[in-house]
């Protein structure tokens, strides 16, 4: 599924189930061929030897002897090929399938439309991207092996009618009833699995939320409050796998208990015939050889049975991302070419926004105070298009972001974050950010954000290689770093939130007038209360009860408005 592309509504686990094995049919086929032959060609083995008693072993026809034992070596030599290559194709498409399903789980988080990891922790998504698609491929992988069994029952039922017509059908009456009970047996193992792999993800997700907030939360001395949360969490998925494992230890225990109940009969219905002379003792080892053998392909039932159980619960935690409502709709229409950077807010109402009214002209350098933190969040997920307003509209030059595609809009109008996160990668190519970039073309951004300093102060410079999340880093210079990414971008709007909250004021002073010569003639948006930030602004617009209370040039701001400078010069 293309980025960006249609998203299906409302799929299942069940759908996703039948497309993992449709996408993998051809594999499965060949496995499947490969395997019916396997497990044929075992079934025949203890024939061939009832056979070899009853024409040579009780005749003493050495030649008899030698041709069947040359059939036998045969049967061993395609058996053991076909085995192995089955085993090699099966392995490679449950690999495969999961594959798949990785990539159609990470294209839907990662759709400009969003949705995805609405109500989800990243360790959640994590999660389903890799142990559900794992077990969702292992039903791919598992499908040759039920084939193969019922081939190699088939097999056996067509063999014990040859030697007995009561063997035959006590197999062939008996092997439904034995798998509609194996299918009843295995629910409350799907049911147990489901909540572990819930209780599993989630104690993912709040791990790797702990992790994300380790510094803070050190900073507070919460490490204890923290500890506790993670050890009421993992007890929790622990219980639900130890739960989920008693159901799979009873299970399996249940299925075996019926198969070697139905073997036993098959041997003993063998005996009794041959008791009574209705067959030989050549038929009687076959008989017995092929009751024996039926344990392998019952305990392959018994398998597959297990990991259908198991995928079907992770089918449905696949299904539920893949069928996540998008975020914002998708526009179709593309920003004019060249962009001027006009910005119009009409009316805006989302979260704290109420009925907010603005025109941002092109190419200007406007400042954005909010008094309430949460009135900037839902400024900056509206210019972002990260979600559509409830009320109003957000236009850039003229045209609602709504009708835009959200890729195109996104490029027109970069958000840069507060809280952006970098790359476990050097400080270069954080400011690329995947672009093949020129050092020499990204040294007026890495100036611009004093990013050039933090460089001089590393042991290799742009080359040095940051830790996870630029943890490496003091906080004002992973500030630095991350504005310098946004500047290299050169967005024709560029929407900038608190990027200097951790730098001193005498570079922060720096980045003020360097920022607003980099962003000359293209529009840029400065959502910050910072005094040398909008003292470099044309003019700052005041958000406070989610409206805009007044705007003017920030000299006058603090001059004549009481709020405004108990705002910014608190």
């Amino acid at each position: 599924m293309p980025v960006g592309g249609p998203i299906k509504e409302g799929p299942t686990g069940g759908h996703v189930l039948r497309n993992t094995i449709r996408d993998q049919s051809r594999r499965i086929a060949g496995a499947s061929l490969l395997g019916m032959a396997h497990q044929g060609c075992e079934a025949l083995v203890p024939v061939v030897i009832g056979v070899i008693i009853d024409s040579a072993v009780a005749t003493g026809d050495a030649g008899s002897l030698l041709r069947w034992l040359l059939v036998l070596a045969v049967l061993f030599f395609v058996l053991s090929t076909c085995y192995r290559n089955a085993a090699r194709i099966t392995d490679g498409t449950g690999e495969l399938a999961a594959h798949e399903l990785r990539l159609a789980v990470g294209t839907r988080v990662l759709d400009p439309r969003g949705g995805a990891d609405t109500g989800r922790l990243p360790g959640v998504l994590t999660a389903v991207a890799t142990g559900d698609a794992t077990r969702v491929g292992a039903v791919a992988a598992a499908v040759p092996y039920a084939v193969s069994a019922l081939a190699g029952l088939i097999v056996s039922a067509v063999m014990l009618l040859r030697v007995s017509v009561p063997l035959g059908l006590l197999i062939l009456l008996g092997v439904p009833p034995l798998l509609w009970l194996g299918h009843r047996i295995s629910q409350p193992l799907e049911q147990r699995s489901e909540i572990e792999q819930e209780r599993a993800a989630h104690a993912s997700g709040v791990a790797a939320d702990l992790v994300a907030g380790l510094r803070v939360l050190k900073g507070i001395g919460a490490e204890a409050a923290a500890v506790s949360r993670y050890r009421r969490t993992s007890q929790d998925s622990l219980a639900a796998a130890l739960r989920a494992a008693r159901s799979r230890a009873w299970h399996d225990g249940a299925i075996l208990a019926l198969t070697g109940i139905f073997i036993a009969a098959i041997g003993l219905a063998g005996a009794h015939l041959a008791m009574r002379g209705a067959i030989s003792v050549g038929e009687l080892v076959a008989a017995v050889g092929l009751a024996q053998y039926l344990l392998g392909p019952f305990q392959l039932l018994t398998y597959v049975n297990g990991e259908f159980a198991l995928g079907r619960a992770s089918a449905d935690r696949i299904a539920e991302v893949l069928a996540s409502p998008p975020a914002v709709t998708a526009g179709e229409a593309v920003p004019t070419s060249p962009v001027a950077g006009r910005v119009r807010l009409r009316g805006l109402e989302h979260g704290a926004l109420r009925g907010v009214d603005l025109d941002i002209a092109p190419g200007s350098v406007v400042g954005v105070v909010a008094k309430d933190p949460a009135v900037a969040h839902d400024l900056l997920l509206c210019l972002g298009r990260e979600l559509d307003p409830d009320e109003g509209a957000v236009e850039l030059d003229g045209v609602p972001l709504t009708e835009l595609n959200p890729v195109s809009a996104r490029r027109a109008i970069l958000v840069a974050h507060h809280d952006a996160d970098l790359f476990e990668s050097s400080l270069l190519d954080n400011v690329r950010a995947g672009t093949d970039a020129e050092e020499s073309d990204l040294v007026p951004a890495l100036s611009s954000a004093t990013a050039d300093e933090v460089a001089r102060a590393l042991p290799h410079g742009t080359a040095t290689v940051l830790t996870e999340r630029g943890r490496s880093l003091s906080g004002g210079q992973r500030q630095r770093v991350a504005l310098a990414r946004a500047l290299a971008a050169d967005p024709p709007v560029l929407v900038v939130h608190d990027p200097t909250t951790a730098v001193d004021t005498v570079t922060e002073s720096r980045i003020a007038a360097r920022l607003r010569e980099l962003r000359r003639g293209r529009t840029t948006i400065l959502v910050t209360t910072s005094p040398a930030l909008l003292a470099a602004t044309d003019r700052v617009v005041m958000l406070d009860g989610g409206r805009v209370t007044t705007e003017g040039r920030h000299p006058e701001l603090v001059a004549t408005h009481e709020a405004y400078r108990s705002a910014v010069l608190a």
